[in-house]
């Protein structure tokens, strides 16, 4: 009399999948001996590390430095609100005309999926650079990268979550005559709006961190102040510009996670 069989506790793999993780494998070990650092490569970057942080101890904090990182920090938050705000408003047209089965535009959708898949797939520091060669140093540049960034992030968030509203209240006001217009305002967002609102505060705080980063290829914001910092090796105020970027990224996120809460 035979045993009942015991279910295996893994799932069989396909021979095709089985190849794949091979491949991965091979593709990841020969990356690590290529890209990965090595113990005696880190063992000799402490020292010089070690010798770095020293030199940035303490942070600067004379009043005329303080005051021009503020007046920094508050471009920086400039730059990600304002970028935000006119990335949200229009992400928002955009993925209606994107969204699958809402779309007014038909088949001619997926060109609108792509232009926001585009925006998406660029990083925000390629943004910058195009935006810095064509309008110029500054806040300005920085801001259109930050829309173009909300748009590529939000426009994909806003179509998902109008494809999957309640299609029963769209129906309702498709039976009585309404237009797609109407279809939009008086079903589909009502539905969908704590997401939206929990997707565009996710962008919000995404662009804070992004509006630091640009600053290093010239778009405004503190991250220019630490550019030049770096630049001419002054660590004392490199290490105070930091410690603010830390502070700035702990605000955001405290303040999105309470609107979050409060919006849920």
């Amino acid at each position: 009399m035979h045993s009942p069989s015991l279910p295996s506790r893994l799932p069989s793999i396909s021979p095709v999948s089985f190849t794949l993780l091979v491949i991965f494998g091979a593709m990841f070990l020969a990356s690590v001996g290529q890209v990965a650092p090595s113990p005696e490569r880190l063992a000799a970057g402490a020292p010089r590390m070690a010798d770095l942080v020293g030199r940035m101890l303490p942070p600067n904090t004379e009043p005329a430095f303080m005051q021009r990182m503020f007046w920094r920090i508050v471009e920086t938050f400039q730059i990600a609100l304002v970028g935000t705000v006119f990335g949200v408003i229009i992400s928002l047209p955009m993925a209606w005309f994107a969204a699958r089965g809402i779309s007014p535009l038909g088949a001619f959708r997926h060109v609108v999926k792509a232009i926001v898949s585009l925006f998406r797939t660029v990083p925000d520091l390629v943004w910058a650079l195009l935006f810095v060669s064509t309008l110029g140093l500054g806040a300005v540049a920085g801001t259109m990268t930050i829309v173009v960034d909300t748009i590529g992030f939000c426009g994909r968030f806003f179509a998902e979550s109008m494809e999957e509203a309640d299609k029963k209240p769209q129906e309702a006001l498709q039976a009585i005559g309404a237009n797609r217009v109407a279809v939009l305002c008086g079903a589909i967002l009502p539905d969908v709006m704590p997401s939206l609102i929990n997707s565009s505060l996710f962008a919000l705080e995404k662009a804070v961190r992004s509006s630091v980063v640009l600053g290093l290829v010239g778009a405004g914001g503190i991250g220019q102040e630490l550019k030049v910092a770096f630049d001419l090796f002054q660590c004392r105020n490199a290490s105070a510009i930091i410690l603010a970027i830390f502070a700035i990224v702990l605000v955001m996120e405290f303040l999105t996670d309470r609107l979050r809460t409060k919006f849920q």
